[in-house]
């Protein structure tokens, strides 16, 4: 139970990363290290022997020598990484994202691993975790978890921190993304073990789910213990009809613009002008924007937006819609590893009958999920004190409970 132990270590540390300063007297030399570890430096390029090839190779890699201070004086081994996922019917693709491993003697069988899939961050390649020093904040996880003895892999996913097209919300593409990180991780850090867990949130918790069915054909060297997925984008297919009937919902509208913006990049066939009208299409470039110097302009076109804005012109255009969509949504194969997902009642951005629907298919499929359903939670609210423990608990050999039967 050892490794239970640490990882709810992890949980407990994580909400203290952000808060109080406490003032000490340190010495002239203890000051001086302090402030070039403030400072930080540029990065500098890894030299991998081994840079492998096919999925998770390793293209490039290079130390992260500004990491918030606080994650550089826990100790831990860091790497920002572009590696190779190989998506079957869709070929080799080339992803950044950021690697880590603690400092010190790894134990018995490698490092344990969790490969974090971030929500939604936007569709620009400047919006990647590995292109912000706190990683968008995900550096208090990656510190809580390595200071409870986890190596920690971050996908920004394809299009994110890297030339490419971002798969907005297709959690099949961000599965595989997911996987990847965790074969890269392992060329960079080779004290990495082979047992992993996958956790995400919303968008990441749908590719969370994704990489749960994926893992055993895709990477049946990797040992995965089980993916934990809060407020998960599973299945998005409803979208449609809400445009068409005028009532998605104020966070659901700009959400679908990144969505209609993202397929239209990787399929040139695709005409937006079948589904934006109004704000929407008078707006379309500020509410494309991700980056801190475009908020303001995103958030008033946001607030423009009509009820009709994005309801497609032809029945032919919302069938093409939903089976983008579908093509996106998970389950689609029985998962190799148990789940659990976390979902509010009251979500905002994703209609909590759309989650149980997806449960209900997963389930039929012989699954084993954990399901925990928030009454009154929303989107961000979502209580998430017991994943850390769920995870703990599936690297423990503890067996999960199934709320399927």
């Amino acid at each position: 139970m050892r490794t239970s132990r640490r990882l709810i270590a992890a949980s407990l540390l994580l909400p203290l990363l952000g808060g109080c300063a406490v003032v000490v007297s340190i010495g002239a030399d203890a000051q001086r290290a302090v402030a070039e570890a403030v400072r930080g430096s540029d990065p500098e390029p890894l030299v991998i022997e081994d840079l492998g090839t096919g999925s998770g190779s390793i293209v490039s890699a290079e130390t992260m020598p500004n990491l918030p201070i606080q994650v550089r004086l826990s100790g831990v081994n860091a790497a920002k990484v572009v590696y190779r996922s190989v998506q079957p019917g869709v070929g080799e693709r080339e992803v950044s994202g950021s690697v880590f491993t603690p400092e010190g003697d790894a134990p018995d069988g490698g490092w344990p691993v969790i490969s974090y899939a971030h929500g939604t961050t936007g569709i620009e390649q400047a919006c990647a975790p590995s292109e912000s020093s706190s990683l968008l904040g995900a550096s208090a996880l990656v510190q809580g978890f390595t200071t409870a003895g986890f190596a920690v892999a971050i996908t920004d996913y394809e299009g994110l921190g890297h030339p490419g097209n971002h798969a907005y919300l297709d959690n099949i593409a961000a599965g595989y993304d997911v996987i990847d990180a965790v074969r890269a991780l392992r060329i960079v850090f080779p004290d990495v073990g082979t047992r992993w867990a996958a956790f995400g949130g919303s968008q990441g918790g749908g590719a969370a789910w994704a990489a749960s069915e994926l893992a055993g054909s895709y990477a049946p060297e990797l040992d995965l213990v089980g993916a934990a997925a809060l407020a998960p984008a599973a299945n998005m297919v409803g979208l449609v009809d809400k445009a068409i009937a005028g009532t998605l919902t104020t966070d659901q509208g700009p959400l679908m613009q990144w969505v209609l913006e993202s397929l239209s990049r990787r399929d040139p066939a695709l005409n937006l002008d079948d589904y934006r009208s109004g704000n929407a299409a008078q707006d379309w470039s500020a509410l494309t924007g991700c980056t801190p110097d475009k908020a303001a302009a995103r958030d008033d076109a946001v607030k423009r937006l009509g009820d009709r804005d994005f309801a497609p012109r032809s029945d032919e255009a919302a069938a093409v819609l939903r089976d983008a969509l579908t093509a996106m949504a998970v389950p689609k194969a029985p998962a190799s590893a148990p789940i659990l997902v976390a979902y509010g009642d009251a979500d905002t951005f994703i209609d909590a009958a759309w989650t149980d629907a997806a449960l209900a298919q997963a389930c039929s499929l012989g699954d084993v999920i954990t399901i925990d359903r928030q009454v009154g939670r929303g989107h961000g609210d979502v209580n998430g004190d017991a994943v850390n423990q769920w995870i703990g608990e599936r690297f423990a050999g503890v067996p999960a409970q199934n709320n399927c039967s």
